[in-house]
């Protein structure tokens, strides 16, 4: 055999890694959408560093981050439902124009001199609300453009851009801070939407498969159109109740994020009343687990063969859940960077495997809503935050931090123990019955 003929194993695990951008609209997509993730991640920052200069209260700057993700409680299955029965690039085109229209709002009511700390929670909240309605339809796409085969990888790639968005949004919302103010930093968050419609404008979208002689799909869709929306929802849970591991993957979602996530709420105050930084190096210390995270996906990027899906999403909670415990106890500010870099690390394996283990199980006439489902239970956030800002209003926030990491690592242990099926081999519902007998 000429060795003319094989590829350098360099190049090969590079090829390996950004497989998914071998095709042409997922190197459209992915753009789009870390242009979309990037905004919402400024705009939460600037935000919070708004309500945290014109109130200094832990409480009204966790609300922040409870109207932003607030949406995802109320909107998220239908968001799941939509997803299954309009075109998919339609609705993301329409969401994110409305985040363009409130967003160039917001920038010129902070330009007027008028704006009153509430404007950040109605802001916020839209963004949000368009976030819930589009987010399964993202996800659903990815699918479609790289089927069963190729989903790992490309989840894990836009969990790349997820999390490098997570990591450069608060870094460049500082900064911007600095340099013009909150103001000035809202128009930098108008073009990055512009950008993310222009390229979501270009993405083909593959249609759904209209026959399947073996399941009688056309049939299931033509009767699932005709139905309302609420018993295509009702539909939705009820296959939803009958998986044990998405069953499973909801609980977990639920407990990172009512207990990790909303620590980021209140870092303002972390970063001026505990560890004595201001907006340049708080921007950095939201970032670091952003970095950490990013590093995180490109690894399971380059997996190859991955059957355990599971194992890797509750190893990279129980990782982010012991990290947070160990920041609470963090007074030093070089310290709490690396804890949440590692922090970010265990982040990633949640965030890929989230929606990775949905797309991989769900059936297709299924799968919007089963990702709806999900959005659901990230809506837990809001919670999470609004639980948060009281407990640190009353006892400190680095208090409420180490309180959240301890419930969130038991109620973790009780998942794992009680729900095994997301130890097991990654299946989908149909072959795990069979299996089952």
């Amino acid at each position: 055999m000429s060795s003319t003929s094989q590829k350098p194993p360099g190049r090969a695990s590079t090829l390996r890694t950004f497989h998914a951008f071998q095709n042409r609209d997922f190197r459209i997509l992915w753009p789009a959408n870390f242009f979309s993730y990037i905004s919402r991640w400024m705009q939460m920052t600037l935000l919070a560093w708004m309500v945290l200069q014109l109130t200094d209260s832990p409480l009204l700057v966790a609300l922040v981050g409870f109207f932003g993700m607030g949406p995802m409680l109320l909107l998220g299955v239908f968001g799941g439902a939509l997803a299954d029965r309009l075109d998919r690039r339609r609705l993301l085109v329409t969401t994110q124009t409305v985040n363009c229209i409130a967003v160039l709002i917001m920038a010129v009511l902070l330009n007027t001199g008028l704006v009153q700390f509430w404007y950040a929670y109605v802001a916020i909240a839209v963004s949000g609300a368009g976030w819930a309605l589009d987010s399964p339809s993202r996800r659903s796409i990815i699918h479609s453009l790289l089927g069963r085969s190729g989903v790992t990888n490309a989840i894990a790639l836009d969990s790349v851009a997820m999390h490098g968005s997570r990591m450069m949004g608060p870094a460049l919302a500082g900064v911007l801070i600095n340099l013009v103010d909150v103001k000035g930093g809202y128009f930098m968050v108008v073009a990055f939407q512009l950008l993310a419609v222009a390229l979501i404008w270009s993405v083909r979208v593959p249609p759904r498969p209209e026959t399947d002689g073996s399941t009688g799909e056309s049939k299931q869709r033509e009767g699932r159109d005709s139905q309302s929306i609420f018993r295509n929802l009702a539909e939705g849970f009820r296959y939803v109740r009958g998986s044990r591991i998405i069953l499973a993957t909801i609980a977990v979602t639920i407990l990172m994020n009512l207990f990790v996530f909303s620590y980021i709420q209140i870092m303002p105050i972390i970063a001026t009343d505990v560890l004595g930084v201001g907006s340049g190096l708080m921007g950095l210390l939201i970032a670091i687990d952003g970095f950490g995270a990013l590093i995180g996906s490109t690894l399971i990027a380059s997996m190859t063969g991955l059957r355990h899906h599971g194992r890797v999403y509750l190893g990279g909670s129980m990782i982010a859940l012991f990290a947070l415990l160990a920041f609470s106890f963090s007074r030093s500010y070089l310290l709490s960077l690396g804890i949440l870099l590692v922090l970010g690390l265990g982040g990633a394996g949640f965030g890929t495997m989230q929606a990775t283990i949905i797309m991989l199980v769900a059936r297709e006439d299924m799968r919007g809503r089963a990702l709806g489902v999900i959005s659901l239970a990230i809506g837990a956030g809001p919670l999470g935050a609004l639980l948060i800002g009281v407990v640190a209003n009353t006892a400190g926030p680095m208090f409420a931090i180490g309180l959240n990491a301890s419930i969130g690592i038991a109620a973790l242990i009780l998942v794992a123990l009680l729900m095994p099926s997301l130890r097991q081999r990654t299946q989908t519902d149909e072959q795990r019955n069979i299996e089952d007998g």
